[in-house]
């Protein structure tokens, strides 16, 4: 990808990032942090990319050179190895230099290694050359007299291809050798075909072809060109092709486009000796021609403009596309997070409401302190979340709930119907009028330290539910009291289990609703008389009932009476 391209994925990455910091529920800490990360990396990216792009234009404006325009439709090469200051100009290496012909662009590379170099620094800058950029490898076979030093290089030059490849660049290859050879012209073995074809005065035929069209010494000439060719070949096989095939250890997976051979003299180093001599004369028993007169060797070697036309010359656009897809990708991956944390948020939002519901709806109305502090505080619990929803329903429910799937609404009517329902225990104050209070003495309805009813007790009980009848739909708070014999847990205990014995009998008896009662032992905390004498001993022992003008207290009493409440009040005078 380009550096522009880089920029703008880096942006939309930031982005998203923050949408899901918004969006995920972190703590305010956890979110400063993940900002300003966000906003490191952001800035480390683009300082990278600015200082690349300023080193690419610093190499490629250097000594006044400038690349062809965008809109060039002919294909780039960037050509490196053997013989390069027969194609370009003496410029320093550090400087571009390049040559522009009718039908392409060719690109000094200086060193082999810094193949991949140029091709990102010209795809930096011209982004759209990306399916028209190729790699030229110049091979002087008469300036090497080691094959491992040749080797090497070829070795060199298919890693640095295969690196390109690896970001999508197709780069594909060409191989151009010089040789000494009687005949000019251009032989190449192309892709997809197995046999060499001779490219001369815009003509294109066979070898055989080639050969049959001359006659008298020009034929025997064009036989020795022919035989010194395939013996290159050969040549070529044996001491190239294993590394520009991509069997070390970089896979180029692509064979050259083309193998040419150029029949012009040697442009680079004569070497006394070289590789090609040596094994020409080995295999054929033919000999080279020795390096040639200065004026011959200065003359401007060709380009291999015949061989342009087998090269890509459409700029294709797999790089915009390859960052398309990418943010594509960014994009669904972000909007997966953002729906599962959404998913998770709700169904944390629905658990803990109907956890407070259940919680509030299992805490029975009771006199009880403890009874009565629980559900004051799953009442308020409720309070907080139908508030909640309620801002939700007016304000809009927040991202980390949003994407649709949002489920809050649903509550809100059963919450609103549990705090509309609540309703208070009746508490009687201890100034009551004593004709409001029934109260009955322990010792005429339970044995010593029992809180089971005696025989004797229904006469006075009975009389108790006759005066509670009188007065319909209000509530009945039966009270259990002790002296301070035993222990405070004991006492507690007894008062409140002689309460529940005498209103399981009155709600059997006088067939009550539940609903109705209201049950509290209070041990000896609430003494009517001192506790150092028998008799006010006596007295603290007892049970109290207590009517609360409650309204709508025993409504279910009167449903099952057919809309007469049944009648219970107190007869005060005991």
């Amino acid at each position: 990808m380009t550096l522009k391209q880089i920029q703008r994925l880096s942006l939309w990455s930031a982005a998203l990032a923050l949408v899901l910091v918004a969006i995920v529920p972190l703590a305010m800490g956890w979110r400063v942090l993940c900002v300003m990360t966000i906003v490191f990396l952001l800035a480390l990216t683009w300082r990278r990319m600015a200082r690349r792009k300023g080193q690419q234009n610093a190499l490629l404006l250097a000594n006044g050179s400038s690349l062809p325009p965008a809109s060039y439709p002919h294909p780039v090469l960037l050509v490196c190895g053997d013989g390069l200051g027969g194609l370009f100009e003496s410029i320093p290496d550090e400087h571009l230099a390049l040559r522009v012909t009718d039908l392409g662009c060719y690109v000094r590379v200086p060193c082999v290694d810094r193949l991949q170099g140029f091709a990102m620094q010209i795809l930096a800058k011209r982004p759209e050359w990306g399916g028209q950029l190729s790699a030229l490898l110049v091979v002087d076979a008469c300036a090497h007299s080691d094959s491992a030093v040749l080797a090497g290089q070829v070795r060199r030059f298919n890693n640095q291809v295969a690196m390109v490849r690896k970001r999508d660049i197709g780069l594909p290859v060409v191989v151009m050798c010089y040789l000494q050879t009687l005949s000019e012209g251009w032989f190449s073995w192309e892709a997809g075909h197995p046999r060499p074809v001779v490219r001369e005065a815009g003509d294109c035929v066979s070898l055989r072809e080639w050969q049959q069209q001359a006659d008298g010494s020009v034929q025997a000439a064009r036989l020795a060109t022919c035989v010194q060719l395939q013996s290159a070949a050969q040549w070529l096989a044996e001491l190239m092709t294993p590394d520009l095939s991509g069997n070390g250890r970089a896979q180029t997976s692509q064979p050259p486009v083309s193998v040419a051979f150029v029949a012009r003299p040697s442009q680079g180093q004569w070497v006394e000796r070289n590789l090609w001599q040596r094994w020409l004369h080995e295999r054929t028993a033919l000999s080279v021609v020795e390096k040639l007169p200065a004026s011959t060797l200065a003359a401007q070697s060709p380009f291999p403009d015949v061989l342009l036309h087998l090269l890509p010359t459409s700029a294709a656009r797999p790089n915009r596309f390859r960052a398309q897809v990418l943010g594509m990708w960014l994009f669904v991956l972000a909007g997966i997070v953002a729906l599962i944390s959404s998913a998770w948020q709700n169904t944390l939002l629905m658990r803990q409401v109907s956890d407070d519901l259940r919680r509030y709806a299992a805490i029975s109305p009771s006199l009880d302190a403890e009874d009565s502090a629980r559900r004051e505080r799953a009442l308020a619990a409720l309070r907080q979340d139908a508030l909640r929803l309620d801002d939700y329903y007016r304000q809009g429910e927040p991202w980390s709930l949003g994407f649709g799937l949002y489920q809050g609404e649903r509550m809100r009517a059963p919450l609103h119907a549990a705090i509309s329902g609540h309703r208070r225990p009746a508490t009687v104050s201890a100034s009551a009028d004593a004709r409001e209070v029934i109260r009955l003495d322990s010792l005429s309805l339970f044995g010593s330290g029992s809180a089971q009813l005696s025989v004797e007790s229904t006469k006075v009980l009975v009389k108790a539910l006759v005066g509670i009848q009188a007065q319909p739909g209000w509530l009945i708070v039966i009270t259990g009291h002790t002296d301070t014999t035993g222990t405070e847990e004991h006492n507690v205990r007894l008062s409140r289990a002689r309460a529940g014995a005498v209103h399981e009998w009155m709600a059997r008896m006088g067939d009550i609703p539940e609903s109705c009662f209201a049950v509290q032992g209070f041990g000896a905390s609430q003494p009517i008389a001192s506790n150092d004498t028998e008799r006010g001993r006596s007295m603290n022992r007892r049970v109290e009932i207590r009517l609360v003008p409650e309204p709508g207290a025993c409504a279910s009493s009167a449903a099952r009476s057919g809309g007469q409440p049944k009648p219970h009040s107190a007869a005060f005078n005991f």
